[in-house]
C-alpha cells in the first residue's frame, strides 16, 4: 500500500523536524501545517515539503488541507498546561492539555473522515492513562481511546450505548506511538538538565529514582516512517524506548560526566520532591518542573514489552549519540538552547 502524500501536524516541532526530513529523504510529498511559518523555515528548503501557516484547531480548515493526502500524522503536544507570564503565547492557558491532546485529535479524526483520508498516525506517550492523576497522562490516554475508536466501525444496534456498538471491522487505519522521553539536539529534556548543570554547583533533584528509557529522536522518526505503509502496523500501539533504563539521578550523573562538570546532586525525598515541584511551578517563564510532572514521574516511563515495535527497529543507545552534541555545545549552542526554552 502506497502513501505518498502526507500531511503532518506539529511538523515544526522537535520530533516533527526529524520526521519531515526523514519522509522527504524517502521521496514523499509532505504538507506541514503550522501556526507560524517561520517556525518551519528550515523545512521550506526541502524540495518535497510544503509548509502552510494555518489554524490546526479549525476542523473545516483541517479537512481542506487534508484533501488529496494519503495519510495524516499528528505530532502536536505540550508538556505543561499553562505558561504564566507568556503574553505572546495566547494558547498558553489552563485547559490546554484537553484542547491540545483531546479536542485536536477529535477534530483531526473528523477532518480525515471529511477529506477521505483513511490512514492516521498519532503521537501519544508512555504512561498515557485516562485515570492517571497527571493531567498530561490523562489527556494522552483519552486521546488514545479516541484514535483507537477511529479504527473501528460503528453499526447501530438497539440497546447499545447511544444506539451504536463498536465492532471489530476496520475503519481508519490507525497506528499509535508511545515513546519514552525523546532526546536529541534541541530536546527539552537532556538540554534542560545540561543547562542546569552548567548554571548551578548544587542541584536539588526531585524524584531522583523516577525511571526513564530515553529514545533518540531520529529513531522515533524512523519508526513513524517505517510504519506508514506497513499493513502490520494498522490498528497497533507501539511503545518506543531506547535500549537502557535510567533513573533521573543516573541521567544527571551521566550528563555531568559527559560535560566534564563536578556538581553536587542532592536527591530529595518524595515529600520534598512534591514541594520542590510546586515551587518551580510558581516560577514565571519556561517551566523546569510542575506538580503534574511530579505525578507523571510516579509511573515508570519505561517499555515493558507489551507493545514492542516490529523486529528490525534497533534504537541507538544514549551513550552512543548524545556525547557528540552535548560536548560540542559552544556559546552559540547555549544561546540556541536559551532561545528554545523561551519558545522563540
Amino acid at each position: 500500500m502506497n502513501f505518498e502524500r502526507i500531511c503532518v501536524l506539529g511538523g515544526s516541532g522537535f520530533v516533527g523536524m526529524a520526521l519531515v526530513s526523514e519522509l522527504a529523504s524517502r521521496g514523499l510529498f509532505v504538507r506541514v501545517l503550522t501556526r507560524r511559518r517561520e517556525h518551519a523555515k528550515a523545512l521550506v528548503l526541502l524540495p518535497t515539503v510544503e509548509v502552510i501557516e494555518t489554524d490546526v484547531h479549525d476542523e473545516r480548515e483541517l479537512a481542506r488541507q487534508f484533501m488529496g493526502c494519503d495519510a495524516v500524522i499528528n505530532l502536536v503536544g505540550i508538556l505543561h498546561d499553562s505558561v504564566k507570564g507568556r503574553v505572546d503565547r495566547p494558547e498558553a492557558r489552563r485547559g490546554d492539555f484537553h484542547r491540545t491532546h483531546v479536542e485536536l485529535p477529535r477534530k483531526v479524526i473528523g477532518a480525515c473522515a471529511q477529506a477521505g483520508v483513511s490512514r492516521l498516525l498519532h503521537m501519544s506517550a508512555l504512561g498515557a492513562d485516562p485515570t492517571s492523576r497527571s493531567a498530561y497522562q490523562r489527556s494522552k490516554g483519552i486521546a488514545e481511546a479516541l484514535v483507537r475508536e477511529a479504527g473501528l466501525v460503528a453499526s447501530p444496534e438497539p440497546g447499545t450505548l447511544n444506539g451504536a456498538k463498536l465492532t471489530a471491522r476496520r475503519g481508519m487505519k490507525v497506528t499509535v506511538f508511545r515513546p519514552s522521553v525523546i532526546f536529541g539536539p534541541g530536546d527539552r529534556f537532556l538540554n534542560l538538565f545540561a543547562w542546569l548543570l552548567r548554571q548551578l554547583p548544587i542541584i536539588p533533584l526531585a524524584s531522583p529514582q523516577a525511571q526513564f528509557q530515553p529514545v533518540y529522536v531520529n529513531d522515533v522518526a524512523r519508526a513513524f516512517a517505517d510504519s506508514l505503509g506497513n499493513p502490520e502496523s494498522f490498528g497497533k500501539i507501539y511503545d518506543l524506548c531506547g535500549p537502557k533504563v535510567y533513573t533521573l539521578l543516573e541521567l544527571m550523573q551521566f550528563l555531568a560526566h559527559t560535560l566534564g562538570l563536578n556538581r553536587k546532586l542532592v536527591p530529595l525525598s518524595d515529600r520534598l520532591s512534591y514541594w520542590n515541584a510546586w515551587l518551580l511551578e510558581l516560577k514565571p517563564g519556561a517551566k523546569i518542573m510542575t506538580r503534574d510532572n511530579y505525578y507523571a514521574m510516579q509511573t515508570p516511563n519505561v517499555c515493558e514489552g507489551n507493545n514492542p515495535f516490529p523486529s528490525g527497529w534497533k534504537p541507538a543507545a544514549l551513550e552512543a549519540v548524545a556525547p557528540a552534541w552535548l560536548q560540542s555545545a559552544s556559546q552559540r549552542g547555549r544561546y540556541e538552547s536559551f532561545r528554545h526554552q523561551a519558545h522563540r
